[in-house]
């Protein structure tokens, strides 16, 4: 199993991963106080991420596993925009994702999945409305809730829906959804660590997160390159 997972990924994937999970490690007992379910989640998230660059059902998997535990922390901190966000749309479209990713692999290879550049301007149009109407509904939610922060979580729903969408169609553009939902999950959680330094290893492990996504775009591009050559 080692030496299938080392032979998986180049050089400078594992070096990606490793780092994340070294970053990820070492800020959650630099926080005085940070629990053991943020590492967990953090750890399970860095390793669906370094799955999905490579195209690889398990990310959507362990995406799945990551949405609910993400959940229960941002639970713990009033941030019911993320709880809602990840447990009520990320959860149920990562599985989505899955499904999808697991009926289109690349000639049968179910460890890949087959690439869409031709993601069509009706789906893109179905996107924006789409986008539009949950982001009305959640922030009519989370402001109900009194929801901390609540233009930040409501951009958040935003940036999460549009990532999930456009992984669920196989374009490589989800990455850049998730990228830019990470920048919003940075200033997010830097507002709850200037209250509680222990959620420091959740601001860190969503910079680790940015570099994963942004090495996903370019690696799918490569992929889909390869598969269309």
């Amino acid at each position: 199993m080692k030496k299938n997972f080392l032979s998986y990924f180049s050089k400078g994937e594992l070096a990606l991963w490793l780092g994340s999970v070294i970053v990820t490690v070492v800020s959650h007992f630099m926080s005085p106080s940070g629990g053991t379910l943020s590492l967990a989640a953090s750890l399970i998230g860095v390793t669906a991420l370094i799955f999905n660059a490579k195209g690889n059902p398990t990310g959507p998997a362990l995406m799945v596993i990551f949405a609910l535990l993400y959940g229960y922390i941002s639970f713990g901190f009033a941030y019911y925009g993320e709880m809602l966000t990840y447990v009520c749309m990320s959860m149920p479209m990562a599985v989505f994702s899955l499904v999808s990713w697991l009926k289109n692999p690349y000639k049968g290879n179910k460890a890949e999945v087959t690439v869409n550049f031709n993601v069509s301007k009706a789906e893109y149009a179905v996107m924006c409305i789409l986008t539009v109407l949950v982001t009305a509904v959640f922030y009519l939610i989370l402001k109900y809730l009194n929801t901390a922060n609540l233009i930040w979580s409501t951009v958040s729903v935003t940036t999460s829906f549009v990532a999930v969408y456009l992984s669920a169609k196989r374009s490589p553009f989800f990455a850049i959804g998730y990228a830019a939902n990470d920048v919003v999950l940075i200033v997010l959680w830097s507002l709850a660590a200037m209250h509680d330094i222990s959620y420091l290893s959740v601001v860190i492990c969503f910079a680790a997160f940015l570099a994963n996504d942004l090495y996903s775009f370019v690696n799918w591009q490569r992929i889909g390159k390869r598969q269309t050559a």
